[in-house]
């Protein structure tokens, strides 16, 4: 009989959210439950990346709502939605205020759990690094094992970015991480180079535990001669798409200013396609730089999203210097599984800019330097010879990035 385990799972990010983490923790344990695993979910209402409840949420959001799914190997997927604050425009302190409404809202909805019959593993994800405490309180009451995985080092990026000044709170937050990472069995992350920075804080071996991304429904499409008209553009346009999460920490007027400078070359369109706070800002600035070659699209649904990918020409990955180790970005296994042309702004001394060279599967710049994201658009757009970056994108996404690979191989450590 196969050996089956109970797993409960924290984090505020989780199906339906389309991108993100919540696409990768939904998919992770929706995936165990088809095993046969038994899965309990401890989550928010769908907020992200639109920063409120989405529909049909919204009227149930101010308390806790079950979900359960049963599939036929014999396992369950049962997730529990905890309310918690949602800030329309986030900030630091507001962040911060939403990480601790949903750690007291999560811990209400465990203390029962700790009288019933328990649990062989607890699931935290970072972030909020904050749900490692949860993690490790209810590890300790019910000796369970606990794996706490960190998809962002949340703190250094709100430290790089300025967005927590004070050394105080940083230090106590500091503190905090480490108190997590000495009392949880496993610690694991999605890439070398996050991993790295973590085993000098924590003072253990880490888990390799890449992001995946599905190569079935994501593919190159050979013949999308038509794809561009059914998204609006003429056959003629270059298309050169952001599509992602549209936050002001991102660095997303440098698109813009690239639209600017490359003007008069008439075929190139720019796109930034996805939702987020800052949206409405970027699209003031374009009507007041009189960019006619650009274009804002909402979040496309997911079964036009192929089809959407496989149209755009160049897809831009922009990182901030500061963050280009700390995060991984989400959306560039989907580009690899279309096999798309992808110019990623990262610094040669970053885990990313290493990995991309070492399979060649991108263009890569200079970030946060205009000229040489300009001159990456450009190089890109006059050089037609990139059909060896398309398919070394593809190969590399079949081959590391496979859903089924990457979590039969986590599955195995849980065993």
């Amino acid at each position: 009989m196969k050996n089956t385990k109970r797993i409960l799972f924290i984090g505020y990010n989780f199906s339906p959210e389309l991108t993100g983490i919540g696409k990768y923790s939904g998919e992770m344990m929706q995936w165990l439950a088809q095993k046969g695993h038994q899965i309990t979910v401890l989550t928010a209402y769908p907020y992200y990346p639109y920063w409120e409840v989405q529909k049909p949420y919204r009227k149930n959001r101010f308390w806790y709502k079950k979900e359960v799914q049963k599939f036929s190997s014999g396992g369950e997927l049962r997730v529990i939605r905890c309310p918690m604050y949602v800030p329309k425009n986030p900030s630091g302190m507001k962040r911060m205020l939403l990480d601790t409404s949903f750690s007291i809202t999560a811990f209400a909805r465990i203390m029962p759990l700790l009288f019933q019959r328990k649990y062989d593993w607890v699931i935290s994800v970072a972030p909020s690094f904050q749900f490692g405490l949860l993690g490790v309180i209810y590890k300790k009451i019910k000796e369970s094992k606990h794996l706490h995985h960190i998809q962002d080092l949340q703190i250094e990026a709100a430290q790089d970015l300025g967005l927590i000044k004070s050394q105080k709170l940083l230090d106590f937050l500091f503190g905090i991480e480490r108190f997590i990472f000495k009392n949880t069995d496993i610690v694991s992350s999605i890439s070398e180079g996050m991993i790295q920075r973590i085993e000098q804080k924590a003072n253990k071996p880490l888990l390799f535990f890449p992001n995946w991304t599905d190569t079935t429904s994501f593919y190159p499409i050979k013949d999308n001669s038509n794809l561009k008209e059914k998204f609006g553009f003429n056959k003629a346009d270059w298309v050169v798409l952001y599509s992602g999460a549209i936050g002001e920490k991102q660095g997303l007027e440098a698109i813009l200013q690239s639209a600017k400078a490359l003007k008069s070359y008439h075929q190139l369109r720019f796109v930034i396609c996805g939702t987020g706070p800052y949206k409405e800002n970027l699209k003031g600035m374009a009507e007041q730089m009189n960019l006619k070659n650009v274009s804002f699209m909402p979040l496309q649904p997911k079964e036009d999203f192929n089809f959407f990918l496989n149209m755009a020409d160049l897809h831009l990955v922009i990182q901030k210097e500061k963050a280009s180790d700390l995060v991984m970005p989400s959306k560039l296994t989907t580009i690899l599984a279309v096999g798309g042309l992808s110019l990623i702004t990262a610094n040669s001394e970053s885990s990313l800019y290493q990995l991309t060279r070492k399979y060649q599967m991108g263009v890569l710049v200079n970030a946060e330097n205009q000229e040489a994201l300009n001159e990456g658009i450009l190089t890109t757009f006059q050089n037609k010879e990139n059909q060896l970056i398309k398919e070394a994108a593809r190969a590399y996404a079949e081959q590391y990035l496979a859903i089924d690979k990457v979590m039969e191989s986590f599955e195995k450590k849980m065993n």
